[in-house]
């Protein structure tokens, strides 16, 4: 599925542009992508399309840190807990967004989820939302935690 979502940020790059899901899912079979990858994503866009004014406030005005439950523990790997502390507080997200994020996290339903499917999980929900990416975040969001860089 992450496959899906990469190629998706990739083809359709300006903002949640992508077409509706019926002609969607046709364009992700002549690409190559297995059915049930396809209906996978797909399901797990729908969803994230729920995920509008209705279902979050517009903001969280918040002082203190958030705690997560048994089950975020389970799904979440320390490092992409950290790592969303980090984007919280670098203002990469709003507490709003990070809310968004670990939703789209658990409805993987896996174990352990490390940062990196983290930070593409991260994307996709900022793309989705018409943001406007700066090219320093996409960038932040797309290199491996691992990649060695010459600053």
């Amino acid at each position: 599925m992450f496959e899906i979502l990469m190629y998706l940020f990739e083809s359709y790059i300006d903002a949640g542009s992508y077409p509706a899901p019926d002609k969607l899912s046709r364009k992700l079979f002549a690409a190559g992508f297995e059915g049930d990858d396809i209906d996978e994503a797909l399901t797990w866009l729908s969803a994230l399309r729920l995920q509008n004014a209705g279902s979050y406030p517009d903001s969280l005005n918040q002082s203190g840190m958030r705690f997560y439950a048994e089950l975020e523990f389970v799904r979440l790997s320390n490092e992409a807990r950290q790592f969303l502390l980090f984007a919280e507080q670098q203002a990469m997200i709003s507490a709003v967004e990070r809310e968004i994020i670990i939703d789209r996290a658990l409805a993987l339903q896996q174990k352990d989820l490390g940062v990196e499917k983290l930070k593409l999980i991260m994307l996709i929900v900022l793309w989705d939302r018409h943001q406007d990416l700066s090219p320093l975040l996409i960038e932040e969001l797309l290199v491996p935690v691992q990649s060695t860089q010459l600053h």
